[in-house]
This record gives C-alpha cells, structure tokens and sequence, in this order.
C-alpha cells in the first residue's frame, strides 16, 4: 500500500526557509535544475480521497462539525514553479493535504473514520503562490514514523493537466514534546521514528534534511512554512 517513491519528472523543495533559484549548475541526477535545488516525489500512501473540501481550516468533519482533537499546527505553503532558469509563483493550484489524527485513524477510509472527512482538504494557491491550512499536529500509526500527505494539482476544466504528490515529514524533538501532551500521550510509546521509517530512509541525507519540518511554537500550538518548488510540463 505504502510502495516506493514514485518516479516522477515533477521535483519538489520543503524546508523551513523561503527556496529559490541559486547559482547551483543542472543536474540530471536529481541535485538542481536550471539553478534550482530540487528532490524526489514520495509515494501517495494512504488515503488520498478526493472529496473536493475546499477548505483551509481542515480539523473538523463537514457533517457534524466536531473537531479532530489536538495540538493546533498551523501550515503555510509556498509553490514555485521552476522554468527556464526562473522561479515564479504557481497561482491557481489545488493543493490537498491530509493526514491521521491523533489517534492514528485516517477519514473517510474504514473503521472510526469511515463516514467522516476530518483532516483532510484542498486550498487554491493566491497570486503569490500561497495556500495555509489549520489543522492538528498528526499523531502515528504501526509501521510510519510521523507524517503529512500532499497532492499539487492543476486542473483545467475536468482535466488534471499536472499532478505531483509526496509527503513531508516532522523534526522528531518537536513530536516528542507534543506528544507528552493529551490526546496523544494516551496511546504510549511509537513504533517508529524517522530513523527507521521505510519511506523516510528511501531520501538521501539532503533530501531527508529538506523533507522534515521543524515547526516553531505558536501559542498554545504551532507553525510551519513549506516551501514546493515543481516543474509543471
């Protein structure tokens, strides 16, 4: 279900630090493109489902209202699209992000979650490239180290002319201290870190370094920025 990294030609860049071009030369191997540092997509995994919940606050189910449980984190993504050498904003992309709650149960697949949708849901990208979700730090499941899933997208009229998905992975100091907190301190010790998580041990050590969040406290929660930079076409 998890598979290998997908082989795409899309490339993307997430860290916590605004990317753009540098003076890095081409590299056909993965390195950089036209100045512009780049890495691999990662496999969809569970669940992506494409409800359409325009939506960018995701924590709770549409239905009934109630709210997924949990320490607030607050995601703003920034899309750049490389071309020519050039980075500029990719405005008018849907952009999806969904993940398990605390409990480690995704929506809208089976078991708890079957007939609800939380934690899940898709913003247009501005004229600035930008999208921002609210939603509730991820808890774990069996087998994953702690993560988020994301699909880019362009459409045009019922068409998806592009489509580039990964997911990115959270600074595990970070997940430790949320963690000590309810609900997610109910659930007892996690089975895998991002030291010993398949997929997370398929990127190399620059890509493992540019795929992992560090989010800083905000409030009572916290906050991240996460940069995309693709090659559409």
């Amino acid at each position: 279900m998890l598979g290998r990294a997908a082989s795409v030609a899309a490339t993307l860049v997430v860290s916590q630090s605004i990317v753009g071009c540098s003076d890095s030369t081409s590299d056909n191997d993965g390195g950089s493109v036209d100045g512009c540092v780049l890495t691999a997509a990662l496999t969809e995994g569970p669940y992506f489902v494409d409800e359409r919940l325009n939506r960018s606050d995701i924590r709770s189910d549409p239905a009934t209202g109630q709210v997924s449980p949990g320490v607030l984190l607050d995601l703003t993504f920034n899309l750049t699209r490389v071309s020519g050498g050039q980075c500029t904003p990719l405005t008018g992309a849907y952009l999806d992000v969904w993940h398990c709650d605390a409990a480690g149960v995704y929506s809208d697949v089976s078991g708890a979650g079957a007939t609800r949708k939380f934690l899940r849901g898709y913003q247009i990208t501005d004229a600035a490239g930008v999208a921002h979700f609210t939603t509730v730090y991820p808890g774990w499941y069996q087998g994953r180290t702690v993560h988020v899933h994301f699909k880019l997208r362009i459409i045009a009229g019922a068409t998806t002319t592009y489509e580039f998905t990964s997911q990115f992975f959270l600074n595990e100091a970070v997940t430790d201290a949320v963690y000590t907190q309810a609900p997610y301190s109910a659930r007892g010790q996690r089975d895998t870190r991002n030291s010993n998580d398949g997929i997370f041990n398929q990127l190399s050590s620059a890509e493992k370094a540019a795929l992992t969040l560090a989010p800083t406290q905000n409030g009572s929660g916290y906050a991240g920025v996460i940069d995309l930079s693709v090659q559409v076409g």
